[in-house]
């Protein structure tokens, strides 16, 4: 049987190749897996054009950074942990950015669960991939391993990511099981109009990775009243070659005309509308901004949509809030929704 500590030496040895592949390295230990997985990207790539090169290498280099022994160590460290190999979990993954269900999966391993995977049809190619380096390093890993595509049968406890949507059909059929669901959060940020250029810019990564498709892509931000945006838009320029995606070009031209033909005021630059919204979740290459008048308006906003809500990002102290450019890198102690996933499924 495969002790946790052999578990987590084995994540340990998969930060490595991550870090090596989203480097490029050519000199790897694994140089054979880093071509297998260069070749893997452009597939998914193919597949699904959100999934980028750049993208793809964001995800590995985020994740090489807490796919260490250390890390691993310290955050597991936190609980009283067991051998899980008699139950069977079924993980039902989103798919809107890389690996987005890859913490769920590390988590179900750690404890050395059984794991029915049910991938999003927009993100099948990678994590297949990932299991079989895990088996190159731990064989009889991918014995604990099985995607599947049909109707889920035979586990004792689900995980599963979706829309508002999907989260009522989860809860509907997985009633009789113990279940951690997840459905739609969206992450603000707080301006201050103290901001640098570089905070700015910052910002701009949490905005604009992944396209702002992820629940952690910051897709409002609260401006003070008379705010100017004048150095807001002169920073976010760094990002202006994201026009060159077609996809993401095609749903700025589409928000753009809607707004138009609809008569509503926004602002845009080229490559981002800017609108004054009410609402949370802004469309692809669209930012909604509401302005305050005092920082307790923020704080009550917060409290309000808190279960909508999955990073508040700033760059004072605000509740909960993380620095600007840090949203789209999760520590390996950081869940969705803010539920343990860990203590969830040493319950079970």
């Amino acid at each position: 049987m495969i002790t946790i500590s052999q578990r987590i030496d084995t994540f340990n040895k998969l930060g490595k190749l991550f870090s090596d592949i989203s480097r490029q390295n050519k000199d790897s230990v694994y140089k054979k897996w880093v071509t297998i997985f260069d070749k893997k990207i452009k597939e998914a790539y193919q597949y699904n054009n959100w999934f980028t090169k750049e993208n793809c290498l964001l995800s590995f280099k985020n994740w090489s950074k807490e796919l260490t022994t250390i890390k691993l160590s310290k955050w597991t460290d936190n609980y009283n942990l067991k051998d899980c190999s008699n139950n069977t979990i079924a993980i039902i993954m989103a798919g809107n950015i890389p690996l987005v269900g890859f913490h769920d999966f590390i988590c179900a391993n750690i404890l050395n669960y059984k794991c029915l995977i049910k991938m999003s049809s927009d993100d099948k190619i990678l994590l297949p991939i990932v299991v079989d380096f895990l088996e190159f390093i731990s064989p009889g890993f991918k014995n604990n391993i099985e995607f599947i595509n049909k109707p889920l049968k035979n586990f004792e406890g689900v995980i599963a990511t979706g829309s508002n949507s999907s989260f009522k059909h989860f809860e509907y059929y997985f009633k009789r099981y113990p279940k951690l669901l997840r459905k739609n959060r969206h992450s603000i940020a707080v301006l201050n109009g103290n901001e640098s250029k570089e905070n700015l810019i910052d910002l701009g990564n949490d905005i604009f990775n992944y396209f702002g498709m992820g629940c952690r892509s910051v897709s409002k931000i609260f401006v003070p009243k008379n705010y100017s945006f004048d150095l807001l838009f002169e920073s976010l320029f760094e990002f202006k070659d994201i026009i060159k995606h077609n996809r993401y070009a095609n749903n700025y031209d589409y928000n753009k005309a809607i707004y138009l033909m609809s008569e509503q005021k926004f602002i845009e630059n080229g490559f981002l509308i800017l609108k004054k919204e009410n609402k949370l979740g802004s469309p692809i290459a669209c930012l909604f901004y509401e302005t305050y008048n005092s920082i307790k308006e923020i704080e009550k906003y917060i409290k309000i949509n808190s279960d909508s809500l999955q990073c508040i990002v700033a760059n004072y102290t605000l509740y909960n809030s993380i620095p600007f450019g840090s949203s789209q890198n999760p520590k390996i102690d950081d869940y969705a929704d803010n539920i343990d996933t860990l203590n969830f499924l040493l319950k079970i």
